[in-house]
């Protein structure tokens, strides 16, 4: 066991100059591999709704181009989005809106005035189907009230009557996840593994647009094969000896070969043209712990153990909230009215690609004393979300912070508590009825840095999943 930081690892009586150069060898190779390309584009167009000027409860005309320069510049910050459109309903007749609509993958609406008369007409643009998202500020007139019967009526709508401008970025994100999910491949490395309903690559296609595609593991063992080792060497220094805190078990080989598979499992997404990839190979020799905590850095999802349900939920909380996914492995304490989390992989970017890494100490697998690990320093204090979405048509979601780390050594390596509104009843309620499958399907949860109850109940109603509380009231 090595307990030592990175420069002992590598040798320190070498000197600064010999682990220097090894650094910047390490550098200039892995500038050298292939970059992602771009995530999928999502086509949104965006309508003005109502009269303006100089009138009772209706906005000025000026307005206009201040919410035009606005989302233009939400348009430059975001990721995978193109906004098209900007006609103003009157004049511009909604029966020629609609017709434009069908080269777009999602529609907003902005309610600048009415009074009820017009609820009739931007039902027609509502019955387009399309993914929408209508924002409507106070003193926009009382057509408000007649919104809501979209919502009754199960369409694809998300209403947000609000002052704040800041959620229009927000509807921009959810907007744009049902049309990214549609332009996304998810690789299954022998086989997904699951509920039936997310396990089988038809129902994937026919709900959300993805394509399920299994590969068999012999087809990564090639590549794995043809990985130049000198760019494994450099990819393993880069990224996670030289950033580590400490390595206690593996050594520079094992490590080396776990970077390997990354770098093997990149060709092969590239290859697809993948943005996800599960595996029931994972614990196999290397393990697949770095090459699915650097993939979820990246704003990827590479999911453990073949969970399929899971790798789903990641994709959705990547693409509306570009938050990463801790694959966990949960049990319950009452006596702390929390849910503690563990295991053996985590991604190290839990704030999204751009945020800072977190501590991490290279370490072994708990429970095969193998292979190579991580042991995640996660934030006490930081609002979590827990979710999954099973069979496809249901978000199991519990809220709560992180009020503390632990490192038992009957647990997976990185672990950590959270708070829950009702630990026994969580515990009495878990997989709320709608979870039919073996224990891994039973037992995951994917935990995600941030509170997104509201959300995903929103884009569960553009996306058509139920949102379920679990341990809790249904929602």
């Amino acid at each position: 066991m090595c307990h030592c930081n990175r420069r002992q690892f590598l040798g320190g009586a070498t000197g600064g100059a010999l682990l220097a150069a090894h650094w910047a060898t390490a550098q200039a190779m892995a500038a050298a591999v292939p970059a992602w390309p771009p995530l999928p584009t999502a086509r949104i167009y965006k309508v003005y709704a109502g009269r303006t000027g100089d009138a009772y409860l209706t906005h000025p005309t000026e307005e206009i181009p201040r919410f035009e320069k606005h989302l233009a510049e939400l348009e430059k910050k975001l990721d995978g989005i193109k906004l098209l459109g900007g006609d103003l309903v009157p004049p511009a007749k909604v029966e020629e809106v609609a017709a434009k609509l069908k080269g777009a993958d999602a529609l907003l609406i902005i309610h600048l005035s009415g009074h009820g008369g017009d609820a009739p007409v931007l039902t027609k643009l509502i019955d387009v189907g399309l993914p929408t998202a209508l924002f409507s500020q106070p003193f926009s007139g009382h057509g408000w009230m007649y919104f809501p019967q979209w919502h009754k009526q199960g369409r694809k709508v998300v209403l947000m009557p609000s002052s704040d401008w800041g959620d229009l970025e927000k509807a921009l994100c959810l907007l744009r996840t049902p049309a990214m999910m549609k332009q996304t491949r998810i690789l299954a490395i022998g086989g997904p593994h699951g509920t039936a309903a997310a396990c089988s690559p038809k129902a994937v296609k026919e709900k959300l647009g993805a394509d399920l595609v299994t590969v068999p593991n012999s087809r990564v063992m090639e590549i794995f094969k043809s990985i130049d080792p000198k760019a494994a060497e450099a990819e393993a220094k880069q990224y996670w000896i030289s950033q580590a805190k400490k390595i206690v078990e593996p050594t520079l080989p094992e490590i080396i070969e776990s970077a390997k598979l990354y770098l093997a499992i990149k060709q092969l997404m590239l290859q697809e043209g993948a943005q996800a990839v599960c595996s029931v190979h994972c614990m196999g020799d290397p393990r697949g712990c770095l090459t699915f905590s650097k993939l979820n850095d990246q704003a990827l999802v590479g999911a453990c153990e073949g969970d399929i349900d899971s790798t789903l939920t990641m994709l959705l909380f990547a693409y509306a909230f570009r938050v990463p996914g801790f694959i966990s492995d949960p049990v319950i304490d009452t006596a702390k009215n929390a849910m503690v989390h563990f295991h053996c992989t985590c991604a190290t970017k839990m704030d999204g690609p751009a945020g800072q890494r977190l501590p991490f100490v290279i370490r072994t697998q708990t429970d095969s004393r193998g292979g190579v690990a991580l042991e995640v320093e996660h934030r006490v204090g930081q609002p979590v979300t827990c979710a999954k979405l099973v069979n496809l048509d249901t978000m199991l979601i519990v809220t709560g912070k992180i009020i503390e780390t632990s490192k038992s050594p009957l647990a997976c390596r990185t672990q950590f508590a959270q708070s829950v509104p009702d630990a026994r009843r969580l515990f009495l309620q878990w997989g709320a009825d709608v979870i039919k499958g073996d224990v891994m399907t039973l037992l995951h949860r994917v935990v995600f840095y941030g509170d997104y109850m509201k959300p995903i109940q929103d884009l569960g109603d553009l996306m058509g999943f139920r949102v379920i509380e679990e341990g809790g009231p249904r929602v």
